[in-house]
């Protein structure tokens, strides 16, 4: 569809804030969403968390921007109504929405509920072309009709704007750990970076059972990682002196840093057969493979989880009372708040109340 005949619309009934061009700056935008299909949910959204993809989309930083573009992939809200083939929803459910909200359903990785995996047509929460030929548009918005595959269910106890964060920050580091068997109560766990992504890891850790050291630039946030997030151990990451005396003492290690740095130093902090996964994006990564071959160690990527590993985080959080520490905006402070993430001040993840401010 044309944006021309996107706007000539009769039913433009979703209210969002989008990016018009690269300067990334958000302004009011109504548009239309697709009809309830018989496979679709319609979810009123109640909460919209900010991740760093934001600030990538609105701002064109791939070169791959479809403006209008409406972000925000950390969705949570109630539920409208339904398509006649939903089964697994009902009206008034509280549900979440991440990262994707199609992909083939027909390859080996869909299949194996890995659907973020999709060989063929993995479809972003925004800015991608959806199957019907029109450009997906994210959770800066009023409602959100998504296939009910790619909704997750939000116990009616954990409050939706906690749930939010948990569809990108939260998986994109739960999804790892249990995947390396991160999950073994007494194993040493060190986490590169404090942001919405690292202490999101804190947590999970400490629920896991492992001994947490954090690494991080910043000693201002010394204190409150481990009074507030519960870490065992806090090290100035330029401190030579101190990552030396914990050689070869981890068992697993976490990088969410986006910054380009040397792997070497992190690696030789792993114990034999150690793993290092990367879950953030810097340009390029730099180790020596000498001190990964030496110790039979490994050096893993990821991203966000498939529908079932999703879920299985949203019910962990829940039964654990695991919650990301938020700082809750209105939608008309969307354009400071990616100016703030963007300096990494924020502690630790923006979520918009989109239904006390969207109007």
């Amino acid at each position: 569809m044309s944006t021309t005949m996107s706007s000539l619309s009769a039913n433009d009934d979703c209210l969002g804030w989008a990016a018009r061009d690269a300067s990334g700056v958000l302004s009011p935008y109504n548009f239309s969403r697709r009809a309830v299909g018989s496979d679709d949910v319609s979810i009123k959204i109640t909460h919209c968390g900010v991740c760093y993809g934001d600030v990538v989309w609105t701002r064109n930083k791939h070169g791959d921007s479809m403006y209008p573009v409406v972000p925000g992939h950390e969705i949570a809200g109630i539920v409208k109504d339904v398509g006649s083939n939903v089964h697994h929803f009902k009206v008034g459910d509280h549900v979440g929405v991440g990262t994707y909200v199609n992909s083939c359903r027909d390859c080996e990785y869909c299949n194996d509920g890995l659907e973020v995996h999709c060989v063929k047509e993995l479809v972003y929460t925004f800015n991608r072309m959806d199957v019907d030929g029109t450009i997906t548009k994210g959770g800066y918005s009023s409602y959100i009709v998504v296939h009910e595959r790619y909704c997750f269910r939000i116990p009616d106890n954990y409050p939706l704007a906690s749930a939010a964060p948990l569809l990108c920050a939260g998986i994109t580091v739960y999804a790892p750990m249990v995947r390396h068997k991160m999950n073994q109560p007494g194993k040493s766990l060190g986490v590169i970076g404090l942001g919405g992504l690292g202490h999101m890891a804190v947590k999970f850790g400490k629920a896991f059972g492992l001994n947490v050291t954090i690494f991080s630039t910043s000693l201002s946030k010394k204190q409150e990682a481990l009074t507030l997030l519960g870490a065992d151990r806090f090290i100035v990451s330029t401190d030579q002196e101190q990552i030396e005396a914990l050689a070869k003492s981890f068992d697993f290690i976490i990088d969410t840093a986006s910054g380009v740095h040397s792997l070497d130093p992190y690696i030789s902090l792993l114990k034999t057969a150690g793993v290092l996964v990367l879950v953030g994006f810097p340009s390029e990564a730099k180790f020596s493979p000498a001190i990964l071959n030496l110790g039979m160690k490994t050096i893993s990527g990821s991203v966000v989880g498939g529908t079932k590993v999703t879920q299985e985080m949203i019910d962990f959080c829940a039964t654990h009372k695991i919650y990301p520490n938020i700082e809750v905006i209105p939608i008309q402070y969307a354009n400071e708040a990616l100016e703030r993430l963007i300096k990494k001040d924020v502690k630790y993840r923006f979520v918009i109340d989109i239904e006390n401010s969207l109007k």
